[in-house]
């Protein structure tokens, strides 16, 4: 009689659970519609800042520096484009434009093709050691970080020497353009001859209006 008992319980038990389990099944699925938001609602995208990389562009200045002229003397006309200041010498004049000896008997000249002061590029500035004003007798004494400052076109730019060194005449790579801003002053070695060229280099630290 027991067995009878459990064995019902157990088929109604079964039949109650096939019920539901067909129930289940059977139910239409009622879609859900999710609005989307306008492209301004949307929260921004933060990126990841590890994985995120920033470029700095560089470019290298399209003009080229001029050709020395085959006439050291060749005639060019005298352009002021602004002064050249060096505390350590204590120089502050007048800086030339022109690559002939007429131009830097004047006075500091600035390379025709090269970067001008305060832009991406290298500033190239030639001077006597002797002769005329002598500007440039003791650029051997320049040490790192001593500046060079130009003024030009109202703009104040500061330059920390990096370093020096002694070069044949021959060794026109050093107006080279570059892609920072730099500056190279040169002008023959040793005093009173012609025969090396002391050479001393800088990089930008500061360009301000005036």
């Amino acid at each position: 009689m027991r067995r009878f008992l459990l064995l019902a319980v157990v088929i109604v038990l079964l039949a109650n659970l096939a019920a539901v389990t067909t129930k289940a099944v059977d139910e239409p699925v009622v879609p859900v519609t999710v609005a989307a938001l306008p492209a301004e609602d949307l929260p921004p995208v933060v990126p990841d800042r590890l994985t995120t990389t920033t470029t700095v562009a560089t470019t290298v200045p399209t003009s080229r520096p001029v050709d020395p002229p085959t006439n050291a003397y060749a005639d060019e006309p005298h352009v002021v484009i602004g002064t050249i200041e060096i505390p350590k010498l204590g120089l502050s004049v007048p800086l030339n434009q022109g690559i002939s000896l007429k131009s830097i008997d004047r006075g500091p000249s600035h390379w025709p093709g090269t970067a001008l002061p305060g832009n991406v590029g290298n500033v190239v500035v030639a001077g006597h050691r002797v002769t005329h004003s002598k500007p440039f007798r003791h650029i051997d004494s320049l040490a790192v970080g001593d500046e060079i400052i130009y003024v030009v076109d109202g703009v104040r730019s500061v330059y920390a020497v990096t370093g020096n060194e002694v070069v044949t005449p021959d060794a026109t790579w050093i107006v080279n353009q570059t892609q920072e801003a730099t500056t190279t002053l040169f002008a023959c070695h040793p005093p009173g001859s012609a025969r090396y060229r002391f050479v001393v280099y800088g990089k930008l630290v500061s360009s301000t209006p005036v």
